[in-house]
């Protein structure tokens, strides 16, 4: 055997091996999802992926150790470049994480927004937590949500959705159990983001719509 075919060979065997490792990804985009919970989010969204029978090697589920707005940009951004340079990028990279009474919030959407490249990186937030989303599943709301010394507004969010799933439990997967009232959910989300539009406020609204309705039709891709 020559040294250009033995070259050849070694070529081939190496993108096989590189192939096994992450994965042959599908025809449409390849996406990054990291999520600020430590089980709620990340479950959600792997239920999805199953769901609608998204290719793992397309969509990435992760959530880093820190659990702070800025920690999950910081990984994110970390996770991206580490892809690119195994020459297997991602077209888009979402950061989900809640306003709730977190301090650098607003800092940390500013910082997605200018971070290159430009139409990667998207903020997919929710106010003031995670749970309005699904809260939404079952009735629609748009009172805003204060703390108390006694409870966050978060705290106050579980407390309404308690009343549909009274042992409702963060870290647990909740997607199967909602998912035949997703439309309603989609339906009720983008009223509300829309109101909180009209009267220049962020309490309630969720971004998780957003995200969702992107990962559904990502198969209809050409």
């Amino acid at each position: 055997m020559g040294s250009d075919d033995l070259h050849k060979k070694r070529k081939a065997q190496t993108l096989k091996q590189k192939q096994r490792k992450i994965g042959i990804r599908k025809a449409y985009d390849r996406v990054l999802i990291v999520c600020e919970g430590s089980e709620t989010e990340p479950l959600y969204f792997k239920a999805l992926r199953e769901e609608y029978q998204l290719h793992t090697a397309n969509i990435e589920i992760c959530n880093p150790s820190g659990s702070d707005p800025m920690s999950i940009i910081k990984y994110a951004k970390e996770r991206y470049v580490a892809a690119k340079n195994e020459g297997n990028p991602f077209e888009r990279v979402y950061c989900v994480f809640d306003k709730d009474q977190h301090t650098n919030y607003d800092s940390a959407i500013k910082s997605l927004e200018c971070m290159p490249p430009k139409n990667i990186f998207f903020a997919i937030t929710s106010v003031p937590c995670f749970e309005y989303w699904i809260l939404l599943h079952f009735t629609y709301t748009t009172k805003p949500y204060i703390g108390t010394d006694k409870k966050s507004s978060a705290d106050n969010v579980i407390s309404e959705l308690k009343r549909y799933i009274p042992n409702y439990e963060k870290n647990v997967n909740i997607f199967n159990l909602i998912k035949n009232s997703l439309s309603l959910a989609i339906s009720n989300a983008r009223r509300a983001n829309e109101v909180a539009k009209k009267t220049s406020t962020d309490n309630p609204s969720t971004k998780i719509v957003d995200l969702v309705e992107y990962l559904i039709n990502l198969l209809h891709q050409k």
